[in-house]
């Protein structure tokens, strides 16, 4: 399906366009690898669906760090997550890459990342005022804007992916593991983002999608934290999760945004439920 002008996003559409190849053609990447030894592990703080974390050290200086020990996956990826941290070094809000290192033997590699002293944020949300909740957003704000500015998605932006040291009043935007290169007319896998944090255009199959789905899923985020509902939207599965969408927000965009992109919603697609939510009065999810 080609892309027309009115269909690109309104920013930063072209961000790799006038840049050079080396810039966004992770798969030529050559990794300069640092000594494993360098750092020792403390403890398990975290695991994904690709990855164990954990508390390390750099031992030269006893500084703190984050070891993210990446599972088996294809090079491409591994390359495209270093290439996009090493590209958006120094960026507003951005988890900082400190080393890339691996196993001699297993050739396991590992990323090195700075220490945040976060706290949970299911224990930190309640608590947040309405001063915390705008600062805060609008730091997660900065991180997007400047990851789109140098043409980049985040794909995967989640309360479990924005670490917050409420005493320093410090946050950074982490786990770029998702993250991919936007190209105008690129189609892309709509196998990113959790769920409850999945823009409609994720939820429909559109591969033709934007920086918008990072916007979609902090507004999910923010609405959580107003409304002190997490997550916000909870559907049991994609169909259910645009029907608890449109409960809240109303069909007529959703159909429209259907018709324009000449969409269907899937063969189990829940259109029966959807012209009962049209028919209906919006309500909570």
């Amino acid at each position: 399906m080609a892309r027309t002008d009115s269909t690109l996003p309104r920013y930063y559409a072209d961000a790799n366009v006038n840049r050079p190849r080396e810039y966004w053609d992770y798969e030529v990447l050559s990794v300069n690898w640092g000594s494993q030894d360098d750092y020792e592990v403390v403890r398990k703080i975290g695991r994904g669906k690709y990855s164990e974390v954990f508390e390390g050290v750099h031992v030269p200086t006893g500084d703190k760090c984050v070891v993210k020990i990446l599972k088996p996956v294809k090079k491409k990826k591994i390359k495209r997550e270093i290439k996009i941290l090493q590209n958006l070094c120094g960026g507003p809000n951005i988890v900082k890459l400190l080393d890339v290192v691996r196993d001699p033997q297993s050739k396991t590699p590992s990323l090195v990342f700075e220490c945040i002293n976060n706290t949970d944020f299911k224990t930190l949300y309640p608590t947040l005022v309405d001063y915390d909740i705008r600062y805060y957003i609008n730091e997660v704000l900065k991180a997007l804007d400047f990851c789109h500015s140098q043409g980049i998605m985040h794909r995967d932006v989640k309360p479990h992916n924005v670490m917050i040291d409420h005493e320093q009043r410090k946050l950074r935007l982490i786990d770029w593991g998702l993250a991919e290169f936007y190209h105008p007319g690129r189609e892309y896998n709509v196998r990113v983002a959790s769920r409850y944090y999945k823009g409609p255009e994720l939820l429909m199959d559109l591969q033709l999608y934007d920086y918008a789905l990072d916007m979609w899923s902090l507004g999910c985020m923010l609405a959580a934290i107003v409304f002190r509902k997490e997550p916000f939207f909870h559907g049991y599965d994609n169909y259910d999760q645009l029907v608890k969408i449109a409960r809240v927000l109303g069909t007529d965009g959703l159909f429209q945004y259907l018709d324009k992109y000449n969409l269907g919603i899937g063969s189990q697609a829940p259109s029966r439920h959807l012209g009962a939510v049209r028919r209906g009065k919006k309500r909570c999810p």
